[in-house]
């Protein structure tokens, strides 16, 4: 493979080989023209330099003219919406990051606990305290904006900050841990958490640097603040809607931009926020972006928010498993997401995700803990109610011929399951 520099890409050209990020990340496909905005993303994501197996220009077009970015433009159906003038907000040198005192408080006991962790069911029980530390966090995030309209910038910052470090060195912990959730109570609240750590998570996987992360991490906590302004009761059953109940909803992406770009946050952010419901093909709401016209942010941010809504109950819904959900992304109908951040959900939690139980050609049980990293088909599991003799848990990585999973358990089997260990352990 030959080496590119991302500052020698030229806007247009054509590469007779396929350009990838890495040996399982396609950038651009061979002889497609490379978009001004792919070279100005991997500039963003800091990436240095591409790779290719035969990397000859085969079309140098003109330099295009650049158009001017995103002048006042609003759709018919937000005309009663601030208009959208998107400018750099003024930097807020006053808010210094500062994790939460409750959270602070956790990560230095679960520090503390963790010389004393010997076994991974340990492990699992710290992880998921962390887990509803975070999640309170967050209800605290949205309580204390609904009463006092304002936000703890520098906390908020710092906060996630702390979750990206926690999530990256406890990742295949934090996939596995299902919370029971009222199909009405907190659904912002639990859609947030669930969301940011998916969405971390294919940060990673892309290799996006600290700030990065912690930008994105913020945007998806925050995506759906404005929806604080809307009854639940319209977007929490499946009645019909009036036109005027449905412009309600096409509209909280504005509005949620607009409180945000009030407090001063960063226009990656505000951005990220903004698109989250606009679709590849165009589809989308509120402005019909599409393709490369969409944020980043705001493209991991859609791609997990499907996830998280399949496997999620609702008041008109029952959840589906993650591996329905995992199907559905990957089948991409109407090319709705990004190919490259479905890819990167895949290989972050395998075709069947992280902390899903499921049968195996053997007979046994078993739940899926960790990612094959060279085949996401066939995940790494634990064999349910088996232990070594040291008393850690039957660990092994399934395969296409000797030990494959032959389905995953419905929501009712996987429950009764937990149900069954919870009595054993």
């Amino acid at each position: 493979m030959e080496t590119i520099r991302v500052s020698e890409l030229n806007a247009n050209n054509e590469y007779s080989g396929d350009l990838m990020l890495d040996s399982k990340f396609l950038l651009l496909p061979a002889k497609c023209p490379l978009p001004q905005e792919t070279i100005k993303a991997l500039i963003e994501w800091s990436f240095t330099s591409v790779s290719s197996e035969n990397a000859v220009v085969v079309e140098t077009p003109p330099k295009p003219v650049v158009s001017q970015e995103m002048k006042k433009e609003i759709s018919k159906t937000t005309e009663d919406v601030t208009e959208l003038v998107i400018e750099k907000p003024k930097k807020d040198e006053s808010k210094e990051e500062v994790v939460e005192a409750e959270v602070l408080d956790a990560l230095k006991k679960a520090e503390e606990r963790k010389a004393s962790i010997t076994n991974d069911h340990e492990r699992m029980e710290m992880v998921q305290d962390i887990y509803m530390v975070y999640l309170n966090y967050i209800n605290k995030v949205y309580t204390y904006y609904a009463t006092n309209k304002e936000f703890k910038k520098g906390e908020i910052f710092g906060t996630v900050r702390s979750l990206c470090k926690f999530l990256k060195t406890n990742q295949r912990y934090m996939l596995r841990i299902s919370i029971p959730q009222d199909k009405r109570n907190y659904f912002l609240v639990y859609h947030s958490i669930r969301s940011t750590v998916l969405a971390i998570t294919i940060g990673l996987q892309l290799r996006m640097s600290e700030d990065k992360l912690v930008e994105l991490g913020v945007a998806t906590i925050l995506h759906e603040i404005g929806m604080l302004t809307i009854s639940p009761q319209l977007y929490m059953n499946n009645k019909p809607l009036t036109a005027a109940e449905r412009k309600l909803i096409l509209m909280h992406p504005l509005v949620s931009y607009n409180i945000l770009k009030s407090a001063d946050f960063s226009l990656p952010i505000l951005m990220g926020v903004l698109d989250h419901h606009e679709r590849e093909n165009g589809s989308g709401y509120p402005r019909h972006r599409r393709g490369s016209d969409i944020s980043y942010y705001a493209k991991i941010i859609a791609t997990v928010c499907t996830f998280e809504a399949i496997t999620a109950p609702r008041e008109f819904k029952e959840a589906r498993t993650t591996y329905d959900a995992m199907v559905e992304m990957l089948k991409n109908e109407n090319h709705l997401y990004d190919e490259t951040v479905v890819k990167a959900l895949l290989f972050s939690l395998s075709l069947y995700p992280i902390g899903a139980y499921a049968y195996l050609s053997n007979g046994k049980v078993a739940q899926v803990v960790d990612v094959n990293p060279t085949d996401p088909r066939n995940p790494i599991v634990q064999i349910v109610g088996m232990k070594n003799p040291d008393g850690s848990p039957v660990t092994m990585t399934t395969n296409g011929t000797d030990v494959k999973i032959v389905r995953v358990l419905d929501n009712k089997e996987a429950s009764d399951v937990v149900a069954a260990l919870s009595k054993t352990s």
